[in-house]
């Protein structure tokens, strides 16, 4: 076949993430849409290439064959050699011999081998050409060394040398070049290809790629599943983070079910919910999916393909999650081993990274586009009702069926565009007992944090971001009697209010406007500072503040010192110890010293990387109490009185005895309860002791759900019930007793109530 005897396919340049993609819209094509298997969709992509730049290359029919950026550049390379032959007219008169010693009429069949070489069959199969043109030159070789020396020219030698040398200085022909001169045999050139060109196929109605490769230079750490995607959690010999591979069967699939899956998000395209029906995607997936269902059916027997129950389920299933779902976030969103998920701008240019609860951060093999970028704001401004534009630059957003705050960024704040991070929610609260579990905390100071709640101490959670303080607090919350009336306030929804009332809690959750992406002219939504002041009318109240970040802090430290005396009232803030919270609220927010000190307790969590590792371990390393007598700096003065400190060494929350005895705290509990310092530290250790013993018969059974919100509740309650009936009894508490009888119902009513569940 000779070039330029078919006419070009339709095609398009487009700038995803500053890289120039080149579609090539293969549906109609009298070819394979594949570089490797088809020496005629070589011939359209390179003969693109000689017109267009681009960085990759997409043959699109019902899937999508998608070359990288070192494809691209090898078929860039070919191209252009191509286009410089053309110029230099390389089979031109001149460059095939020298007719004053030389026959002309070898002339002809010279320039008939280069014109095959170097014009004909360089853009059908450039690997080819070069195995023509080694034999061109070996037959030359021969032929020379039969001609007189007063007859020979070595024009034609040079011109096929030449031609040769740039062959040999493009990428591919290198490849070909190492493997050729490991076989015996010439092979068949599309063996080669295959080699050198094999496609990341996806969907055509997919915009984000999967990457694979290199998977045998990895270590496989873990894989599990999550909904019907595999996850592989590999460690890179060269990197510092973890891969993080996921493999959807959208990406695998057989030609027939693609051309399915493509016929039926044509056919439900015309389905544009508004915003209130986004706001119920949710509850509807189902409706969405059955008539997805009803579509694939239709579809699969006009077409006569044939597709069983469960194959139309699951391809109902992948068209909802491209439709009215998030796409491929749809499945990280799921994956509740994930934290935070981060969409860098230029988004399409770069891997998304997440941070996984037991690999810290890893690198997916996921590239999100532009396209899904745009989709995906166009649901959450439908579904916020808030703008996202330059003159709104962030848009600040939870997502309650994925559990999930997202914030996103754009121009003029991101520069380079569109970017996201997620940050994920637990579905379930974490425990005390959990954190127990995972070394978060000593037994002790879970205990220890636990009697300040019961004596409804004012507690101040700190650390920095990803240390864990969102999700201690929402443990401390649970440790809150159950006849209290809890009011929380939060500017984006983290705690776990609606699981607390599914267990049982008498808590109301009051949003407030965001401190950033929001204006007060354009938001209806009340500032945190007016919202904390209503709280303080909504009963007698158990008061949390999601986190303190700015105004509220002196409607807080005004709860804390008047409207909320003799309650429990709690607060979450960034800082690294108790100093730097007083630091702070003081200096940065403002609040009074004098205010300040209506805080009895600050709890600090850091996240430690041991002996400079790489890996960080969140842990509490500093329960420290606030004293009353000092004025001006609480470092100075001895303001800050440190209970229990962190030893790293021994990777434990060590209790600092010395400092007991100077505690105005625990004076002060004594006197409002009438209980002794002995009485409270037995009150203390045996709620130490009824934590770690949850988390020993949890791992002694393997029932890790025993340390679950819903189960430690119940038991939490159970042992205050049991201290209650003695005080009514006896007028005094054995906390041994207590202990003993309460291990018992754990065992006979708790652990039998979850064997059961189990079906055991």
């Amino acid at each position: 076949m000779k070039a330029g005897q078919f006419k070009l396919s339709p095609y398009v340049v487009k700038d995803e993430g500053g890289k120039r993609y080149l579609i090539i819209d293969a549906r109609d094509s009298y070819y394979i849409p594949s570089i490797s298997d088809d020496r005629n969709a070589r011939y359209q992509v390179l003969k693109i290439l000689s017109e267009v730049e681009a960085d990759l290359v997409v043959l699109a029919e019902v899937y999508e064959r998608v070359y990288d950026e070192i494809q691209t550049k090898m078929l860039n390379e070919i191209s252009s050699l191509h286009e410089k032959f053309e110029v230099e007219s390389i089979w031109s008169y001149s460059h095939l011999g020298d007719p004053k010693v030389e026959e002309e009429k070898d002339f002809g069949e010279r320039h008939n081998a280069i014109v095959k070489i170097a014009h004909d069959e360089i853009l059908y199969d450039p690997i080819n050409s070069y195995i023509i043109l080694l034999q061109e030159i070996k037959k030359e070789k021969v032929r020379l060394s039969a001609v007189p020396e007063e007859k020979k020219s070595q024009i034609y030698m040079k011109t096929l040398l030449n031609v040769k040398a740039n062959f040999e200085n493009t990428e591919l022909i290198r490849k070909a070049r190492v493997l050729l001169s490991k076989l015996e045999h010439v092979p068949e050139t599309t063996d080669l290809y295959r080699s050198f060109f094999e496609a990341q196929v996806k969907p055509s109605f997919i915009g984000s790629r999967l990457v694979f490769g290199d998977e045998e230079k990895l270590e496989l750490l873990d894989e599990y599943s999550v909904k019907d995607a595999t996850v592989q959690i590999f460690k890179h010999p060269n990197k510092t983070e973890k891969m993080y591979f996921i493999n959807l069967p959208e990406y695998s699939l057989s030609p027939q079910k693609y051309f399915l899956l493509s016929k039926t998000k044509e056919t439900v395209a015309a389905f544009k919910p508004g915003r209130a029906s986004l706001s119920d995607l949710a509850k509807s997936r189902r409706y969405f999916e059955r008539i997805y269902q009803s579509t694939i059916k239709d579809i699969a027997r006009k077409e006569r393909i044939e597709v069983s129950n469960d194959e139309i389920i699951e391809l109902s299933q992948i068209v909802a999650r491209y439709t009215v779902g998030y796409g491929v976030l749809e499945v990280l969103l799921t994956d509740r081993r994930i934290t935070d998920i981060y969409i860098d701008a230029p988004i399409g240019n770069k891997l998304i990274y997440l941070v996984h609860s037991e690999f810290e951060q890893c690198q997916t093999n996921i590239i999100y586009t532009q396209d899904e970028a745009d989709s995906f704001v166009s649901k959450i401004r439908a579904m916020s009702g808030r703008p996202f534009d330059e003159a709104h630059p962030v848009l600040d957003f939870d997502l309650p069926e994925m559990e999930t705050r997202i914030a996103a960024i754009n121009r003029p704040l991101s520069p380079d565009g569109t970017a996201f991070a997620f940050r994920l929610h637990k579905v379930t609260p974490w425990t005390l007992p959990q954190f127990i579990n995972v070394k978060y905390i000593s037994p002790l100071g879970a205990g220890l944090l636990s009697f300040f709640i019961d004596s409804q101490s004012t507690m101040i959670v700190t650390g920095s971001r990803g240390s864990g303080k969102t999700s201690l607090m929402g443990s401390l919350m649970l440790e809150i009697l159950q006849n209290s009336r809890v009011i929380v306030q939060e500017d984006t929804l983290e705690l776990p209010v609606e699981y607390l009332k599914s267990v049982g809690f008498n808590i109301q959750r009051l949003k407030t406007r965001s401190p950033i992406g929001e204006s007060k002219e354009t938001s209806n939504e009340v500032s945190p500072e007016d919202a904390l002041r209503t709280a303080l009318r909504l009963g007698d109240s158990a008061l949390v503040v999601g986190e303190v970040r700015s105004k509220e802090a002196k409607v807080l430290y005004e709860a804390m010192r008047v409207g909320a005396a003799g309650n429990i009232v709690m607060g979450t803030i960034h800082g690294d110890s108790a100093y730097s919270v007083w630091d702070r609220i003081v200096n940065d927010l403002e609040v009074p010293t004098t205010s300040f000190k209506a805080t009895d307790v600050v709890c600090v969590a850091r996240p430690i990387r041991f002996k400079g590792s790489l890996e960080r371990h969140r842990r509490v390393v500093q329960i420290t109490e606030v004293k009353k007598h000092w004025k001006d700096d609480p470092s100075d003065e001895g303001g800050l009185l440190d209970l229990m400190t962190y030893n790293a060494k021994k990777d434990e929350l060590e209790l600092v005895e010395d400092n007991l005895k100077e505690s105005d705290l625990f004076s002060k509990v004594s006197d409002l309860s009438g209980l002794s310092l002995d009485k409270i530290w037995k009150s203390i250790r045996a709620n130490a002791k009824s934590k770690s013993f949850l988390v020993e018969i949890a791992n002694e059974f393997k029932m890790p759900e025993l340390l679950e919100a819903e189960n430690t509740v119940l038991a939490n309650n159970k042992l205050i019930l049991l201290k209650e009936d003695q005080l009514e009894e006896f007028g005094s508490v054995d906390y041994n007793e207590v202990l003993g009888e309460w291990k018992n119902w754990t065992k006979k009513y708790l652990l039998k109530r979850l064997k059961s569940k189990r079906g055991k």
